[in-house]
Parts: structure tokens; C-alpha cells; sequence
């Protein structure tokens, strides 16, 4: 589950760079790899409790990026954070779009979910004026109805399709966005790379309670596995705030939704699933409701 929206806020829109195929290259290589990690975690949920796996996902993050942290200097500020408040909100609410994405992807096709979290730039909308202030034009409101159609045409209740794992997805959809939210309370304010550390810790920490009850000793071929997945996890993320580095917001955003093609690709080669035709359709109308949003919104934002 790709992080790519949690940086395209008004710090980045400031400092982003003026390459614009370098930030898209970035963009596109990092939504390609989260899909990966993904697969990781399908593959593996048939021997390890989902918990265990969200739980693996923030620890090997974490034991990558800290290198990094430090290389940079940053040790010093991981102990002092700004906002904590709402540093802990977003951490808990990543780690329950994790857990809700995970379980998910354990019983339907990686595609398929993915195509239900992407109605979290929706929930942002929705949530925009109670929790931001943000007035929301005809054209948002209209993308928003769009999109839930298109969750609709996914899932088709009541035609004999119907999944309870789709709940599941649509359940991380929302929490992504409510994290999403969130994210953009911090815009501004705090390192983005420093955030990316706050919100593994806080999934790490809260995982960890649970360990004790539910742990499933993993061969050693299995921790290779799951160090891949965190390995696939803090460098998708990089790349992707990287992305942000190097063009506008508005440029790299929509390239996101290309982690539909890599979930696709992943989900055929290692599991046999591709996504049924009137999937398909309802994955097109998702997109295109999202890109409208990500479009207005630009439009209206203050330069």
C-alpha cells in the first residue's frame, strides 16, 4: 500500500524541484515497487497471521530507513517531535489502513484491492470541509459520486461476486484517507523523511502488543522474505517522496495510479488473478474520479 500522496503537500508544492521526467521516473519506479511488497505479504499470509505481517512490514521499514535517518543527521530530531498529537493519529491510522489492506489482499486479488483503497482521495474530499475548511466545488462533489460508483461496479453487490474482503479494502480505503487528512495537518511542518520514521514506529509499537499472543516462528527463508518486503516498503516510499523532490505535486501525483499496472502484472505471475472486465471498468471510473479531484484541487489551490 503506496504512501505517495503523504507528501504532496504545500512544503513540497514550495520546494519541489523543476524536473518533471525525473520526478515522474522517481514516481513510477516507487508505486512499482510497493506492489511487491505486497505480494510479500499475500504470499506469506498463508502461513503467518496477518498482525505478524503488518507487524514484519514496520519493522524491516524501519531497520532500513534508520541508516538513512542517521546518515543525514536526523537522529537528534527523531526524539523531539513536532505536533506528537497528531504524529500518533496518523501512525495509528496507517497502521489500520495496513492491517484492513493486508487482510484484504490474504483473500482477493491484489488489483482489486488496491482499486477499492484508491477511493481515499473521496474520503479526503468528503472529510475537507468539516476538517480543513476546504470549500468543495460542483466538480468535487461530482468525482466523489463518480468514484463511489466505481467502488460499486468493483465490488457488485448482490450479483453473485460480492467478497467480505471488499469491505476490508473499502475499510482501508477510508482509513487512508482519514490518514491522508492528517497528513496534510502536518504539511509544512515537519520532515517528511521525519515523518515517514514517526508513523513506522507508532505501527511498530502498537503491532508489537500483539506479538506475544499471536507469533508464528518464521523460518529463516521467511525473515529473508520479510526483510525483502520492508526493504520493498522504505524504498518505494523513498522514490516516491523523491519524486515529490523533483516536480510539482500536481505532475507526479496522477502518476500513482500506474501502481494499478504493477499489482496487476504482480497479481497474475504470482498468483494467476486478473481482474474480471467489469472490474476493469470500475477500476477506469476510480481513476478517473481521482484524477478530476487531484485536478480541481490543483486549480483552486492558492499559488
Amino acid at each position: 500500500m503506496s504512501e505517495g500522496q503523504t507528501v504532496a503537500g504545500p512544503e513540497s508544492a514550495r520546494s519541489a524541484g523543476d524536473r518533471p521526467m525525473l520526478g515522474i521516473a522517481f514516481m513510477a519506479l516507487g508505486v512499482s515497487l510497493v506492489p511487491l511488497m505486497d505480494g510479500i505479504a499475500k504470499g506469506l499470509a498463508d502461513d503467518y497471521p496477518v498482525f505478524q505481517l503488518v507487524w514484519a512490514r514496520f519493522a524491516f521499514h524501519l531497520l532500513w530507513l534508520l541508516p538513512f535517518l542517521l546518515w543525514h543527521g536526523h537522529g537528534r530530531s527523531v526524539l523531539s517531535p513536532r505536533h506528537p498529537g497528531l504524529q500518533l493519529l496518523r501512525g495509528f491510522l496507517l497502521m489500520a489502513a495496513t492491517l484492513c489492506y493486508f487482510s484484504a489482499i490474504a483473500l482477493m486479488p491484489i488489483a482489486d484491492a488496491l482499486a477499492l483503497l484508491f477511493i481515499s482521495p473521496m474520503v479526503v474530499t468528503l472529510l475537507s470541509p468539516v476538517v480543513l475548511g476546504e470549500r468543495v466545488g460542483i466538480w468535487r462533489w461530482s468525482a466523489v459520486v463518480a468514484g463511489f460508483i466505481g467502488a460499486l461496479i468493483v465490488v457488485r453487490p448482490g450479483f453473485g461476486v460480492f467478497q467480505w474482503a471488499s469491505v476490508l479494502a473499502l475499510g482501508a480505503g477510508v482509513m487512508h484517507g482519514c490518514y491522508l487528512i492528517t497528513t496534510r495537518r502536518l504539511a509544512g511542518s515537519t520532515n517528511p523523511m521525519l515523518t515517514l520514521f514517526y508513523t513506522g514506529a507508532i505501527g511498530l509499537l502498537a503491532m508489537s502488543v500483539a506479538m506475544p499472543a499471536l507469533w508464528v516462528p518464521p523460518s529463516a527463508a521467511d525473515w529473508g522474505w520479510m526483510a525483502i518486503m520492508g526493504a520493498f516498503a522504505a524504498g518505494g516510499h523513498f522514490l516516491i517522496i523523491k519524486g515529490f523532490d523533483q516536480a510539482p505535486a500536481p505532475v507526479v501525483a496522477p502518476v500513482a495510479y500506474a501502481e494499478i499496472v504493477a499489482a496487476t502484472a504482480v497479481g497474475y505471475f504470482a498468483f494467476g488473478d486478473f481482474p474480471a472486465a467489469w472490474t476493469w471498468v470500475g477500476i477506469v471510473v476510480i481513476i478517473a474520479s481521482g484524477l478530476v479531484i487531484s485536478i480541481r484541487e490543483h486549480r483552486t489551490r492558492p499559488r
